[in-house]
C-alpha cells in the first residue's frame, strides 16, 4: 500500500524531474505531432506511438515519457477538429463528437465548437490524471473487482444508451444498433474458434475492423451526400473561427462545468475497464449528456453539450487506461500495450514493482498526462482560426482530398486493400441510413459493444454458469439496466399520450 506522504513526496520528486526545458521541449514536440496526426482520419494514437517508439532508444526515460505520452494524450484533442468541421472523425473515439459538432459548424458555430472541444479535452485529461493519482493507493482491489461478469453487465449499460444516442426515432435507432450487434459476430467465435460469416474471405476471419467502418460511415458517406445531393459540408456559410467565437466555446465549458466534470469522471472509470477504451467512453458520456440535460430531443442539431461530453470522456479515459497498465503491468487496450512496451524499452517495468521502487517515474507519467492535455488544448485554441478554414474548402478540392486521406487511413489499419473496400461499402450504407433516418451512431455502438459483450458473457458462463448474474456488482448493474429500460419505455409512452391529446 502506498502511504499518502510517500505519494506526495514522490509527486514533488517527479515535478523536479520534469521541470527542465529539455523535458518541456520534448513534450511540446510530442503534443504537436499528436495534434497533427489526430486530425488525419483513421490514424489515431496507436499509429502515433508505433512511429515514435524507434526514436526513444537513446533518450533519457523522463524525456521519452514526455515525448511519447504527450503525443498519445493529444491525438484525441486533434481528432475532434475534423469531426467538428467536416464530419470526419480523426479517430473512432471522436465519432460521437460529430453528432453535434458538425451541426454546429453548419449553423456557423464551428469556432465555438472547436473552443468547447479544446477546453473539454484539456479539463478531461486533467481530471483523468487527478483520478489516476488519487487511485494509485487503492487501485488493486478496485481493478480486481471487475471480472468478466461485471464487464458484461457494464457493456449492457452501454448498449441501453443506444436509445439516447440515436437520432430521431428510437425504434429506428434500436434497429441500427441491433444491426451493429449482428455485424460484431463476423469473424471467429471467441469461445469455439469457429469462423463465422466471412463469406469465404481471409480478410473477415478476424472480424470487421472498427476504423474502416467508422471512416466509411462518416467520411465516405458525407462525400456521397455532397456529390449526389449537393449538400452536407459546403452548402452553408461557415463563420470564421474568430477568437471571440472560440472564446465563447471555452466559456461554454464553464457554463456546463458540472456536465464536464461528470463526463470526465465517466471517461476515467470506463477507461479502467479492459477492452472498452475511448470509443465506448465517448458514446456513454454522450448518452449521459442527452439523458440528463434539458431538451434531449434537440441533441444532434448542434448542442454544445454534445461536444463537451464526448471530448471530456475521450481524453479523461487516458488516465483510467493507465491504472491497470501501471499498477499491474496489464495493458487494457492496444495503445496501452504499445506504451507498456515503450516503458520496458526504457528499463521500466510497470506493475507492483514500479509502484514500489520507481514511484517518482510513475508520477512523471501522471504529470505528463495532465500537462500534455493542457498544452494540446492551448494549441487548438490558438490555431482554431486556420483550422476552421478546412470547412470552407471547395467541394472539387475537398472531396478528392478527404477520400484520398480517408482511404489511406483505412488502408493503414491492416495494410490490405480490403479495408478500403469495407470503408467504401459502409460509406454507401451510411449514406442510405442517413437518407432514411436511421442512426449511424447506434450502429457503431452495436459493433463496438457486441464483441465485448459476447466475449465476457462466454467467460462468465464458463467460470460461474448462469449464476454469474447474482454476483453483487453484476446484479447492481443489471438492475440498473432494468430500471433504465423501464424508464425509457415509460418516457416513450408518456410522449405518445401527449401527442394524442
Amino acid at each position: 500500500m502506498i502511504l499518502g506522504m510517500d505519494l506526495l513526496g514522490a509527486a514533488g520528486q517527479a515535478l523536479h524531474l520534469i521541470f527542465t526545458w529539455q523535458y518541456l521541449l520534448h513534450m511540446l514536440i510530442g503534443v504537436t505531432l499528436g495534434n497533427i496526426i489526430g486530425i488525419i482520419p483513421g490514424i489515431g494514437g496507436n499509429f502515433t506511438l508505433a512511429i515514435m517508439i524507434p526514436f526513444i532508444f537513446w533518450m533519457d526515460p523522463v524525456l521519452a515519457i514526455g515525448f511519447l505520452e504527450g503525443a498519445h494524450a493529444s491525438t484525441a484533442t486533434g481528432g475532434a477538429i475534423t469531426s467538428i468541421l467536416v464530419n470526419v472523425p480523426g479517430d473512432a473515439a471522436n465519432s460521437a463528437t460529430c453528432f453535434d459538432g458538425y451541426p454546429m459548424t453548419k449553423k456557423g458555430e464551428g469556432g465555438r465548437a472547436v473552443g468547447a472541444s479544446a477546453v473539454a479535452s484539456g479539463v478531461g485529461g486533467l481530471v483523468g490524471a487527478v483520478v489516476l493519482f488519487l487511485l494509485l493507493p487503492v487501485v488493486r482491489p478496485l481493478v480486481l473487482a471487475l471480472g468478466p461478469a461485471e464487464i458484461f453487465a457494464l457493456v449492457l449499460v452501454g448498449i441501453t444508451m443506444i436509445a439516447y444516442v440515436g437520432e430521431g426515432s428510437t425504434f429506428k435507432a434500436l434497429i441500427a444498433g441491433l444491426f451493429g450487434l449482428l455485424l460484431s459476430f463476423i469473424g471467429d467465435d471467441p469461445s469455439t474458434g469457429v469462423i463465422r460469416f466471412n463469406f469465404g474471405t481471409t480478410y473477415l476471419m478476424d472480424g470487421l475492423d472498427l476504423v474502416p467502418v467508422v471512416i466509411g460511415m462518416f467520411a465516405f458517406s458525407e462525400m456521397l451526400l455532397l456529390i449526389k445531393e449537393k449538400k452536407g459540408i459546403i452548402d452553408i456559410q461557415v463563420e470564421k473561427a474568430s477568437f471571440a467565437s472560440v472564446w465563447e466555446g471555452c466559456l461554454d465549458c464553464f457554463r456546463h462545468f458540472w456536465l464536464l466534470v461528470r463526463t470526465s469522471i465517466i471517461g476515467t472509470f470506463v477507461g479502467m475497464v479492459p477492452g472498452l477504451g475511448g470509443t465506448v467512453a465517448s458514446f456513454i458520456a454522450y448518452g449521459h449528456a442527452k439523458q440528463t440535460e434539458k431538451n434531449p430531443e434537440t441533441f444532434g442539431t448542434g448542442r454544445v453539450e454534445g461536444v463537451i461530453a464526448p471530448e471530456a470522456a475521450n481524453n479523461s479515459k487516458e488516465g483510467g487506461q493507465l491504472v491497470p497498465t501501471i499498477a499491474f503491468g496489464i495493458p487494457n487496450t492496444s495503445g496501452m500495450a504499445l506504451l507498456l512496451g515503450a516503458l520496458m524499452i526504457l528499463g521500466l517495468t510497470p506493475g507492483p514493482k514500479m509502484l514500489k521502487e520507481e514511484l517518482p517515474m510513475t508520477l512523471v507519467i501522471v504529470w505528463t498526462l495532465a500537462i500534455a492535455n493542457l498544452f494540446a488544448a492551448a494549441q487548438v485554441v490558438l490555431l482554431a482560426n486556420p483550422m476552421a478554414k478546412i470547412a470552407t474548402i471547395r467541394p472539387s478540392i475537398l472531396i478528392p482530398a478527404v477520400l484520398a486521406v480517408s482511404s489511406l487511413g483505412a488502408y493503414a489499419v491492416t495494410n490490405t486493400f480490403g479495408s478500403v473496400v469495407v470503408a467504401g461499402l459502409f460509406g454507401v450504407l451510411g449514406y442510405e441510413l442517413k437518407k432514411f433516418g436511421f442512426s449511424r451512431a447506434t450502429l457503431i455502438i452495436g459493433l463496438v459493444l457486441g464483441s465485448i459483450a459476447e466475449k465476457n458473457y462466454n467467460l462468465s458462463m464458463l467460470l460461474f454458469g448462469p449464476s454469474f448474474v447474482f454476483r453483487p456488482i453484476t446484479l447492481v448493474l443489471l438492475l440498473g439496466v432494468g430500471v433504465l429500460l423501464v424508464w425509457i419505455a415509460a418516457k416513450g409512452f408518456l410522449k405518445k399520450e401527449e401527442a394524442e391529446q
